[in-house]
């Protein structure tokens, strides 16, 4: 038996929490049900808001040795390879905001968020630990993993993700939403790419019913692809007909996403046919956040993708794991560490800081999906609109400006 506050999940989210905990000398226990920590995956995109949580924990010299630091960000017609907008990131982006835009490889956050985590006394990892279930006491929670350990703990924090054994059990079984998207994966050296693709730009290619993003990863020595197009898995795009949608990889071939693509432009074909192997995702997430209580109850708390699971569409989900962990943080260096009858109080108020910021990133990521792959009157709207408003209309001063102090 142990005192330790429970952790739920050896993912970014999961390192987030201990982290933030660690920090503040709540002694930890992270479960993690996998036999080794590691992070599939591929590139993922941090904004201002979350460069801002890793500086404040000491972390931006770990991340400028592992990341890229993109001059700009360019939205193109995927067909006619016209530029739609343009926003400048780099040295604009750490002026206006006081932090840089960052691209990197998910492994590469994991991996310093991992060794942050391993350097702290009060945390203690535990490998091959599947979670059964808990049960909710008057002085705490007893967990229960799947051979029948039991640990006793004044609070339990589920970051085990969007299917969250954590979160099935304090919300009832959900399903899951389906997005009908399909997203392949790619990754390919910045030495085999031709000169014109290899500028220090996220760019975004915009075509009816698809989009394709590549930016800098590991200081610019590879590219980043994901093509996003609409689809079902095993139905002409790569797995197998009923495969596995909660497996972040599925065999895909690239013939399957050149038909999806359609008669794309040059440059975009050219950096298709650069990457040498593809993977393919189905795209799942919930309805937005409603209120506090699908955030924490009681003694119970969940963070990153187990309360919010985002599309991809704002390049957010890694963002608001680490602000929510970064808020579970500022909570406890204001309250000071709680004791075992003051936790569900604590949770209220990281439930009460989180949800509205969380829903409204859940909501702007879905609408991002539909304006990307837009066709007809609305494709020519969401150009004009471009074209007109300039940085005003892809700058998010609301969310980069983030996360806002719970105090």
């Amino acid at each position: 038996m142990t005192q330790d506050v429970i952790v739920v999940g050896g993912g970014i989210g999961g390192l987030g929490a201990a982290l933030a905990l660690g920090r503040s000398q709540v002694r930890v226990r992270l479960l993690e049900q996998a036999s080794a920590f590691g992070e599939v995956g591929a590139g993922l995109q941090l904004g201002p808001n979350a460069v801002r949580v890793l500086t404040e924990w000491g972390l931006s010299d770990a991340l400028g040795g592992c990341a890229a630091f993109p001059d700009a960000l360019m939205v193109r017609d995927a067909h006619a390879g016209s530029v739609l907008g343009r926003l400048r990131l780099g040295q604009a982006m750490q002026e206006r905001y006081g932090q840089p835009y960052a691209t990197l490889h998910r492994a590469d956050l994991h991996a310093l968020l991992l060794k942050a985590v391993q350097e702290l006394a009060p945390v203690t990892l535990q490998l091959g630990a599947r979670v059964a279930g808990y049960a909710e006491r008057a002085d705490g929670i007893e967990v229960t993993l799947e051979d029948e350990t039991a640990f006793n703990a004044p609070a339990l924090i589920g970051c085990d993700g969007l299917w969250s054994r954590v979160r099935s059990q304090m919300l009832g079984a959900q399903a899951v939403r389906a997005s009908g998207h399909l997203a392949y994966r790619g990754m390919v050296r910045s030495a085999d790419l031709p000169l014109a693709l290899r500028a220090p730009v996220v760019t975004a290619w915009l075509g009816p019913k698809l989009h394709v993003v590549h930016y800098p990863v590991r200081r610019g020595e590879w590219f980043n692809v994901v093509a996003v197009v609409h689809g079902v898995l095993g139905q002409g795009h790569g797995g197998a007909v009923g495969a596995d949608p909660s497996s972040w990889s599925h065999q895909a071939q690239a013939a399957d996403l050149l038909c999806a693509l359609g008669p794309a432009y040059s440059e975009l074909l050219a950096m298709i046919d650069a990457v040498p192997a593809w993977t393919l995702w189905a795209l799942n997430d919930r309805p937005p956040i409603r209120g506090p209580a699908e955030h924490a109850q009681g003694r119970v708390a969940l963070l990153g993708d187990a309360a919010h699971p985002l599309r991809p569409y704002l390049a957010q989900g890694a963002a608001m794991a680490l602000e929510d962990a970064w808020t579970l943080g500022r909570l406890l260096a204001h309250q000071g560490a709680p004791s075992a009858d003051t936790w569900p109080r604590l949770f209220d108020h990281l439930a009460q800081a989180r949800w509205q910021r969380n829903a409204r990133v859940q909501q702007r990521s879905a609408r991002n999906g539909s304006i990307f792959h837009a066709s007809g009157v609305v494709r020519l709207g969401r150009n004009a609109a471009m074209a007109t408003l300039g940085e005003a209309l892809l700058d998010n001063p609301w969310l980069y400006a983030g996360p806002p102090d719970p105090a």
